[in-house]
């Protein structure tokens, strides 16, 4: 593309590289017009003899259509793609869902000259017609050739893992005189943040702080069809051998990881039954401040199966103190 000052009888056909304005104040050409030979009496009024313009080499793309193209190249499930205007294409989640992106695949796009793709966080839970990311060709065209590396990475770059309805266990260990005050703080927060990702709560179990009732609690959760399992309790999980954890493996379960690198959420616990989560909810769930549950309950409603190395990395951007 060529891009610099010509005449303004030489910019008919060319596209203005800026917006002019006319004396009263109003946008009388904006920027990505195509001068056409009628308008070169107005333009040299406003700009005298010499304009700004770029000019499309024969291999180059408008923006319009290279937007087009490359976000054809980075949408996945869960996303449709809005219309194109000023080299601009928003990607927009279908359903309620959490944001899945491929960073790797997305860095090396955004690395060729003139081609970008901005968008929400990893993970971030995002309801129908948010815009989740936004394609944008910076300059008025692009090289063919750029447009092609970006398209030999096309893949699900970005993606909106739907949040099905799921039907959530919570116990809730105390003992027996702080049980009706375990019950009243940690139950309306947990259950706020079920119901807010769209499942549903089918029973909640208040039971003493031992590693039978845990287990016998997490047995009668699966009998009743409970999809995942959240244990809260009057103390935290204070190691990966206490009472909660205990409970988990006597009721058949496996400990995935205990501890995380996020503040406040340190006292995390992952677990599996099969293929159910069970989740050590950590004593700042009582809090709606946004906190490690809120990281990691999405991802596992939406059917991801969380390892030890996914907790690791929670700890970039897991400082979460306001």
């Amino acid at each position: 593309m060529k891009f610099g000052p010509v005449s303004v009888e030489q910019a008919v056909g060319k596209i203005l590289a800026h917006n002019h304005t006319s004396p009263d104040g109003r946008r009388a050409f904006r920027k990505g017009y195509v001068v056409q030979a009628q308008d070169v009496p107005a333009l040299q009024e406003l700009v005298g003899e010499r304009v700004y313009v770029a000019e499309l080499d024969p291999d180059d793309v408008h923006e319009d259509a290279a937007a087009r193209r490359l976000a054809e190249t980075v949408v996945g499930e869960g996303v449709r793609q809005g219309p194109a205007a000023g080299g601009r294409v928003n990607l927009i989640a279908l359903e309620r869902g959490v944001l899945a992106l491929d960073l790797d695949r997305l860095d090396h796009i955004n690395v060729l000259d003139g081609l970008t793709v901005a968008t929400l966080r990893q993970h971030t839970v995002v309801q129908p017609r948010t815009i989740v990311a936004t394609v944008k060709v910076i300059p008025y065209a692009v090289p063919e050739a750029h447009l092609r590396q970006a398209e030999a990475l096309a893949g699900p770059i970005v993606g909106v893992r739907p949040l099905p309805a799921r039907r959530v266990g919570v116990v809730l260990t105390s003992s027996d005189n702080g049980r009706a005050k375990t019950v009243e703080t940690l139950e309306p927060p947990i259950r706020g943040r079920v119901e807010d990702l769209g499942s549903q709560v089918i029973t909640v179990l208040p039971v003493a702080h031992t590693e039978d009732a845990v287990a016998g609690a997490i047995r009668q959760l699966t009998d009743e069809g409970a999809e995942a399992i959240i244990i809260g309790g009057e103390t935290s999980i204070m190691d990966a051998h206490d009472i909660t954890p205990q409970g988990v493996r006597q009721a058949g379960g496996v400990v995935e990881g205990y501890g995380a690198p996020a503040e406040p959420g340190n006292l995390l616990l992952l677990a599996y039954l099969g293929d159910r989560p069970v989740l050590g909810a950590p004593g700042c769930v009582r809090s709606r401040h946004t906190n490690v549950v809120d990281l990691v309950l999405p991802r596992l409603l939406a059917g991801e199966r969380l390892t030890r190395r996914d907790l690791a990395a929670l700890g970039h951007g897991a400082l979460l103190h306001e």
